[in-house]
């Protein structure tokens, strides 16, 4: 099963790179069935062969589409395969809803802080893409989200001002193979695994310091990916190659750097940069523009060392 999965997950770069190159188009939707926790730790172990992983920052965007919405997410999935960081929220009446920020003055119709509402109430209001565009589209429940996405993609919750006890005990309650949670330290790694002990993370590790205190609260490693900044730095290669020994993926994030250019055309010769640098996974709040991007390593892994560190940001 696990080579099928690596087989598959190769195929699929291959052939989307291939569709790209032929100038023919790769045909949707492109679904990640993810069917237990053991296929879950599986699917994010490292291989040096396999494609460049895209994820969705705040669930990705399109135009017309907004962050933290599922009509996105099958958007995003209708281009190209990705999987999804998305922002859980408390409402006044303690329903779990999908929002970056703590109020909905930026993406909503809509203005105050999301725990000043009921979820009820919050469904008055429409969702804004990011250009400020009014969608027809409504703040969806975690659960809504959850149960939408089995058969079709991972989430990664980056859990906002939802309580770490409220949060594993829903989780635990719906049970889902497909999800996992972003965590800053190990400490809070180590409370959820007490909790769920075949919990997956995204771990922010972006030294050797942080890698130790995560080996020291023995947090398996076959249930993480680790976050380890928005580039790959060179003098941090040690950590990049210890993670890699243990079969941890590296991610870093766009969003703050390449993801704001002014241009698509300008955002997309950032990611060119960032893409032989060494890194596993690739966070944006773009996915869809990587569809024609050549995620695969064999092509540039002997050029790498020449354009690795090179750039700068804007």
């Amino acid at each position: 099963m696990k080579t099928f999965r690596l087989l598959t997950a190769l195929t699929l770069g291959t052939l989307l790179w291939g569709c790209a190159e032929s100038g023919k188009k790769a045909e949707g939707p492109f679904y990640t069935d993810i069917e237990s926790r053991a296929q879950l730790h599986d699917w994010f172990r490292y291989a040096p062969e396999r494609p460049i992983v895209v994820s969705g920052h705040r669930g990705g965007m399109v135009t017309g589409y907004p962050e933290n919405c599922i009509e996105s997410f099958e958007k995003t999935l209708s281009m190209m395969p990705s999987f999804f960081e998305i922002d859980p929220r408390l409402t006044k009446d303690s329903v779990i809803v999908l929002m970056h920020d703590a109020t909905i003055d930026r993406t909503t119709t809509g203005t105050g802080k999301v725990s000043d509402y009921t979820f009820e109430e919050l469904q008055q209001f429409f969702l804004k893409d990011r250009e400020g565009n009014v969608t027809p589209y409504k703040i969806p429940t975690l659960e809504e989200c959850i149960v939408w996405s089995r058969g079709k993609t991972i989430l990664n919750l980056d859990i906002k001002d939802v309580p770490l006890e409220v949060m594993s005990d829903f989780i635990n309650r719906l049970a889902p193979a497909n999800v996992m949670y972003t965590v800053r330290n190990a400490r809070q790694a180590r409370t959820y695994l007490d909790r769920d002990p075949q919990a997956m993370f995204s771990c922010w590790c972006k030294n050797m310091k942080e890698f130790g205190e995560y080996a020291e609260e023995r947090i398996p490693w076959s249930q993480m990916m680790a976050y380890v900044g928005t580039m790959m730095l060179p003098d941090q290669q040690e950590l990049y190659d210890k993670l890699h020994e243990k079969g941890v993926m590296c991610m870093i994030s766009l969003a703050p750097t390449h993801d704001r250019r002014a241009t698509d055309a300008e955002k997309i010769k950032g990611y060119e940069l960032e893409i032989p640098t060494g890194c596993d996974v690739i966070e944006t709040d773009y996915p869809y523009l990587f569809q024609h991007l050549n995620l695969t390593r064999k092509l540039w892994q002997h050029s790498t060392n020449s354009a690795r560190f090179t750039h700068t940001t804007n």
